[in-house]
């Protein structure tokens, strides 16, 4: 007994455990309703593809949100940096043409990022309104630059830069998987094990208080906006590579970044963050469609079961974050009394 509460105890403390058990479960049970699909590596293979753009993204808007505040901007940050990198890429020399653009496309997410801190931190614009705006600005300047049409990069696959952070050179294993696996361990030990990730989440907890403790809050927010606009350029420069081609609206995955982020367990209110239960929450979202769609489910369908099963999802991690669903049920009970229902019933009974 003492052995199990004792591993209970080691296993409560890994960070996205229960997220990575719904992954679990969730490709058991494709397995057993889509054999066919899902009992062959390669399905697993096109995941590790398709998911790490917006895993990516939802990285660093993981951050974002443990400080108690909102990044809408990003899809077009992951267009404008596809569309600094594909510049660059046809504008320079062969042999140094993808490196001067992944700068300049990392360049181009930092500037974005850094007028929505200022905008947030000093102007004192509420960030949802803040970087919805510059969510339709940036895009217009994408489409505008770009003429509203998709440019391709050239032998991109012969490319050292392509191999380096797209290609498969062990066994057949697409690097991006590693890259935001690395990206994952780097933002956890940054807001976990770092001076800069707890002023993030003293500020998501209370920014008065963090600024009574020393925090300097604007300089953290400005911050914090920046090291989100080159992370979501980041995911532009992997989004582009992969496909080849840049077009104006890539990057529109902005509600499933923010279902990982939330599926995750990352706290809505701000000053508590789960980077890899984000991880395990984009592969979880990512894997939801293909899955639906592979187990002859009426497309009309997909939808549905995507939320049903976010919505268990996010029920179990408030559930686990009580201890566990007794607590929930409690809670239930608690507000269907006659005393909670009624506000006025409940004053009468403390005043006597």
């Amino acid at each position: 007994m003492n052995l199990l509460k004792a591993a209970y105890k080691v296993l409560s403390r890994l960070e996205g455990l229960g997220i990575a058990l719904v992954l679990l479960v969730l490709y058991t049970v494709l397995i057993i309703s889509a054999p066919t699909v899902f009992t062959r590596p390669m399905i697993y293979f096109s995941f590790l593809e398709t998911v790490p753009p917006a895993l990516i993204a939802a990285l660093g808007l993981t951050l974002v949100i443990t400080a108690g505040e909102i990044d809408l901007s990003f899809p077009a940050v992951v267009s404008l940096s596809g569309l600094a990198l594909a510049w660059g890429w046809k504008t320079f020399d062969p042999a140094y043409s993808a490196v001067i653009g992944i700068v300049l496309a990392l360049a181009a997410g930092a500037v974005v990022g850094y007028i929505n801190g200022l905008m947030v931190a000093r102007i004192g614009v509420p960030s949802i309104m803040a970087t919805l705006a510059a969510n339709f600005f940036w895009y217009g300047i994408s489409i505008l630059l770009a003429g509203g049409r998709q440019q391709t990069l050239a032998g991109s696959e012969e490319n050292s830069v392509h191999e380096l952070l797209v290609g498969r050179p062990f066994l057949g294993i697409p690097l991006q998987a590693f890259w935001s696996l690395a990206l994952a361990v780097f933002l956890w030990f940054i807001l976990n094990r770092h001076k800069f990730g707890e002023s993030v989440m003293f500020i998501g907890d209370n920014p008065n208080v963090a600024r009574v403790m020393g925090v300097n809050v604007e300089a953290t927010r400005i911050w914090l906006f920046t090291l989100h606009g080159m992370i979501a350029a980041f995911s532009g420069i992997v989004l582009t590579l992969f496909i080849g081609v840049f077009y104006p609206n890539q990057g529109n995955f902005l509600l499933p970044a923010m279902a990982s982020v939330f599926v995750g367990g990352t706290s809505i209110a701000g000053g508590a963050g789960s980077i890899f239960g984000t991880f395990f929450g984009s592969y979880v979202i990512g894997s939801l469609e293909a899955g639906v769609v592979a187990t002859t489910i009426s497309g009309y369908w997909v939808q549905v079961v995507e939320g049903g099963v976010m919505a268990a999802v996010v029920i179990l991690n408030a559930a686990t974050g009580k201890a566990d669903f007794a607590s929930l049920l409690n809670r239930f009970r608690h507000w269907s009394t006659p005393e909670r229902a009624n506000p006025e019933l409940l004053s009468k009974d403390e005043t006597r």
